[in-house]
């Protein structure tokens, strides 16, 4: 591929997505800028494998997510799982339709992001276990397709998928809790 500047134009972009998916993953400034660093180098090293065409965010990510997994997550074999018995569908929804909080058709997340503070959600995206917590900032938070999260995490589309529900689910349940903290939703 190319040579130096047409690196640096081409990861410029990326650098910004690359460092608040690092944050979420590492929950630590200072370990999320480390690992940038060496997304940045290892790219830079192996650019030369980067076919001209190919896309550069997926690729990144698939580095970012190759390191972290390598560095962070050695002690933690077993995969995270989730009771679906605790995670009602629409369950947000239904009780902000119920309150009268939200009208038919409008979206509950606007309406709740306009009323809860920004840092609650984040609070609420941290809670997520690390498998979930990675898909749903990939997708929501960065804007990722499917076929770029699934690239990047070296995982099957229906991986994506799957985590990405079980994601929203645990989400929703946590936005949830917050919402009646803060009077958007009554107690059930």
């Amino acid at each position: 591929m190319g040579d130096r500047s047409q690196f640096e134009s081409l990861i410029k972009g990326q650098l910004d997505a690359l460092y608040r998916t690092a944050l979420r993953m590492t929950k630590n400034p200072a370990d999320a800028e480390d690992l940038v660093q060496e997304t940045a180098l290892k790219a830079y090293r192996y650019f030369d494998r980067f076919e001209e065409g190919s896309n550069i965010r997926a690729w990144l990510f698939k580095i970012l997510t190759n390191l972290f997994i390598n560095r962070y997550r050695k002690e933690s074999k077993a995969p995270t799982q989730v009771d679906f018995d605790d995670v009602e569908d629409f369950q947000l929804y239904g009780r902000m339709l119920d309150t009268g909080f939200v009208a038919v058709g409008q979206t509950p997340e606007k309406n709740l992001f306009d009323r809860v503070l920004g840092e609650d959600i984040d609070r609420a995206i941290e809670s997520l276990p690390e498998d979930f917590r990675l898909v749903v900032v990939m997708a929501f938070v960065e804007g990722l397709s499917y076929d770029e999260i699934a690239l990047a995490l070296n995982v099957p589309m229906g991986t994506v998928k799957s985590r990405l529900f079980r994601g929203r689910k645990l989400l929703q349940k946590a936005l949830l809790k917050q919402a009646q903290k803060v009077g958007v939703v009554g107690p059930k």
